[in-house]
């Protein structure tokens, strides 16, 4: 075979492979640096049994971003994890088929072609010696994998939770799978406030006295319950000593449960809660970032003439505290902290200055969207420059880019145009019309 059949024979091969190479989930460069830091607040403590996925998830990133050896070193890891956490006498397993995928499609990029075939060599090895238990499906230990990676990417969450469902019916005894196929129902409903589905209500119930310590599902139960009217306080303050003991982790609990108490108790309760969880751990960042969720919520969303400046000063202190700690803070810390900064007495001036430099930046469609969005709101509210709001709805309406932003400002241009008292209802019909809504 000549040298250009042979690596198309390898690319060939490589492309069939099912692991995060393949899967279609390629994003833009501010999304994953962005998932980077999601994954770093997981945490690592031992027992985490997402630990060699989470490994796993960093070893692609860390490549698609160009740091090679930290993706070698990230799957070298994911390796380890999980062969500690499947608790087996063999070293090898159908759980590291997506892990040698990895590296064959790493060592590929870098030009090692012969360790690139190495790794495709030993994920047919472990095909043959684990078939899948159902023929023309994937083995099960994939499917799982690729449904917690695409729900972290944000994917097609009733994708996710197929997948986790196909992973199920094939091995039933995995809880984790199980928990994460339900969350996976509930995150669709994630901009929506309304309660889930009875028979969604009735899984998450399920998955609950399955998987009894896990504190993250139950505050996600307990917010299901009360979007139905329940009360629920009392379980939240309970829950919430419950997870003040927990390891630090975005898998805690902590913050699914401030937003309970944001909606169910009240927000300077969940300001308390946050407060009390920093100054048990006073350097995790992650919960700074918490705590500084709750000023937002508290200064920006929470209608109170009485609000007092050194709430507002805090509430700017954590938002440029959490902006610092991460290496590429979302767009929307940036943005609280301008909102926040326009309900101050006397650094007004720093909301625009920061909307300002947001609006210069070089960003995808959906970032401009959101801030498009969100500068609208700032004209609309703080600014009371209603014109120049009803333009920026109309920036944000005009990305072709299916979001919650482009709804909600598509709805406020809708009711503009019903009550018809601005002098732009015209142009309002007009971008409507095209826009074919």
């Amino acid at each position: 075979m000549s040298a250009a059949q042979s690596q198309s024979t390898l690319e060939a091969k490589l492309k069939a492979l099912e692991c995060h190479f393949t899967w279609d989930i390629d994003s833009s460069r501010s999304k994953l640096l962005y998932l980077r830091g999601k994954l770093e607040d997981i945490g690592t403590e031992e027992g985490n049994s997402w630990l060699g996925h989470i490994y796993n998830l960093q070893g692609y990133i860390h490549n698609q971003l160009g740091f090679t050896e930290d993706a070698r070193r990230f799957f070298s890891k994911a390796a380890e994890a999980f062969h500690r956490s499947r608790n087996t006498v063999s070293d090898e397993g159908p759980w590291l088929v997506v892990n040698y995928g990895n590296l064959a499609w790493l060592h590929h990029h870098l030009g090692e072609q012969a360790e690139s075939q190495t790794y495709l060599s030993k994920v047919d090895a472990l095909l043959k010696e684990y078939p899948s238990p159902s023929q023309d499906e994937l083995h099960p230990e994939i499917y799982a994998e690729k449904a917690w990676t695409l729900m972290k990417f944000d994917k097609d969450q009733y994708l996710a939770a197929d997948y986790f469902q196909r992973a199920i019916r094939m091995q039933p005894d995995m809880v984790q799978w199980n928990t994460s196929r339900v969350l996976a129902l509930v995150k669709a409903y994630k901009f929506d406030d309304t309660p889930v589905e009875e028979d969604i209500l009735e899984k998450l119930r399920m998955a609950k006295e399955q998987d009894p310590e896990n504190l993250y599902l139950a505050a996600h139960y307990l917010d299901q319950r009360g979007r139905k009217g329940e009360r629920i306080k009392d379980e939240a303050c309970k829950l919430a000593r419950k997870v003040l003991k927990n390891p630090v982790s975005s898998y805690s609990g902590m913050k699914a449960l401030l937003r309970v108490y944001r909606k169910y108790v009240s927000v300077d309760e969940a300001v308390a809660l946050a407060e009390e969880a920093l100054e048990k751990h006073p350097d995790e960042r992650y919960l700074k970032k918490c705590a500084a969720l709750c000023y937002r919520w508290k200064v920006i969303f929470h209608n109170d003439s009485h609000l007092k400046q050194s709430t507002i000063d805090r509430g700017i202190s954590l938002h440029k505290e959490v902006i610092s700690l991460y290496n590429h803070p979302s767009l929307l810390k940036k943005i609280s902290l301008a909102n926040i900064y326009a309900k101050s007495n006397h650094s007004q001036y720093e909301a625009e200055k920061i909307y300002q430099e947001l609006l210069q930046m070089d960003l995808e469609p959906a970032g401009k969207q959101m801030i498009y969005h969100y500068y609208a709101k700032h004209l609309n509210f703080d600014r009371r420059d209603y014109n120049r709001s009803i333009e920026y709805h109309m920036k944000a309406a005009e990305i072709p880019q299916q979001s919650y932003y482009r709804e909600n400002s598509i709805k406020v241009l809708e009711k503009i145009k019903e009550k018809n008292r601005s002098r732009m209802c015209g142009e309002i019909e007009e971008l409507l019309a095209k826009l074919e809504v």
